[in-house]
């Protein structure tokens, strides 16, 4: 008996001991190896769009988070991820590479978004032009320093329906006084996505019809474009003659254009051009200018001219000189007639298209001054 229960004390040690170590020692199979090395790259694009590049070792996957609202990381397909803000602010962007749902390490990166990334801010920089020349006398200005708009200018208003919808474009815009504000010591125009009077789109257009026209000089504007697929801001001039005469034969001088877009020849062109009747037939002619080295009319103020006299018309761009037309044949008499100016940026139409997923709205056109001078 003695032998019996000194047995069975041994194996109950035993027992114990091996539950005990048991309760000590983790399984190989609940150990978790956490990814490492995670490496995380921002880039900012045009428009509001982010893309986030990401990798890591031992991940079995990643979740991404930019930080817009409550969003919560989401599940990532790939080694990047893209997203567009379209309200300015700076946001956290949060990386997770998992190993499983529960285990994971994170990298977060904070990016600003401006209202210049947005197509909405102005830049602060750009060329000026001086208030003098040689020569020249300053006989009319507008440097929108009032709180109030000059009388010198007016709407037009609406779709251009019935005599010319679409103003003859196909343009999806209706023009609203709401759209232009004075603020700063600009003129400004805001193309906005908005639902009114039967279009999807609002914006300005204004002239001076019937209460400034100028028959030749130098026109300094100096602006800040708007960007984007399908804007079509624009600084021009018509003939005074156009209620008599009509178009083209009132001739039209457009002494800046830009059509907005990515690609080159867009958002960082420039385009003058002269419309008019030619005997009877309809004709045009103009040149352009692109800036160098990606860069876009909508970073920096330029100032936009026109030297116009009785024999030909020079655009400048910052006071160089990138197109020259004459205008002397006898089929071009419009042109030695007095102008009014017209300020507006379009939406959509036959030259930009129409915008697209890649158009960011509002869109604004800021007008610092518009200057005349003429030969003393």
């Amino acid at each position: 008996m003695i032998v019996m229960a000194k047995a069975i004390q041994a194996l109950f040690v035993f027992f114990f001991l091996a539950a005990a170590n048991a309760c000590n020692s983790d399984p190989v199979e609940d150990q978790v190896l956490l990814p490492s090395n995670l490496n995380v790259a921002v880039e900012i694009l045009e428009n509001g769009m982010v893309r986030v590049n990401f990798s890591a070792d031992r991940a079995n996957f990643f979740r991404i988070g930019f930080g817009a609202g409550n969003q919560e990381p989401e599940l990532a397909t790939g080694s990047s991820a893209s997203f567009r803000y379209t309200v300015p602010g700076t946001y956290t962007i949060t990386v997770q590479a998992h190993a499983t749902e529960a285990d994971f390490i994170k990298r977060e990166e904070a990016v600003t978004i401006t209202e210049q990334l947005l197509g909405i801010g102005l830049p602060t920089t750009g060329f000026e032009s001086p208030m003098s020349y040689d020569g020249y006398s300053l006989v009319w200005n507008d440097e929108f320093n009032s709180s109030t708009l000059s009388s010198d200018w007016v709407f037009d208003l609406g779709d251009g329906c019935p005599n010319l919808c679409g103003w003859g474009n196909n343009e999806l815009q209706f023009y609203r006084r709401e759209n232009t504000q004075l603020k700063d010591g600009y003129l400004i125009i805001t193309a906005r996505r908005e639902n009114f009077g039967g279009k999807n789109f609002t914006s300005s257009r204004l002239k001076t019809q019937a209460t400034r026209n100028f028959q030749f000089g130098r026109m300094d504007i100096r602006a800040a474009m708007p960007r984007g697929q399908g804007i079509w801001p624009a600084i021009w001039m018509l003939g005074e003659s156009i209620t008599e005469v009509s178009w083209p034969a009132c001739g039209e001088i457009d002494i800046m254009e830009m059509i907005g877009g990515n690609a080159t020849g867009r958002d960082d062109t420039v385009h003058g051009t002269l419309h008019w009747d030619n005997n009877g037939s309809y004709a045009y002619r103009g040149g352009k200018k692109t800036l160098a080295g990606g860069a876009k009319l909508a970073d920096n103020f330029h100032v936009y001219s026109v030297i116009w006299d009785e024999s030909k018309i020079t655009w400048l761009l910052d006071d160089v000189v990138y197109h020259e037309q004459d205008i002397s044949p006898a089929s071009m008499d419009e042109f030695r007639a007095p102008f009014f100016f017209i300020l507006n940026v379009a939406v959509g139409g036959n030259w930009p298209g129409n915008p697209d997923s890649t158009t960011i709205f509002p869109q604004q056109m800021a007008v610092d001054y518009v200057r005349v001078f003429q030969k003393e």
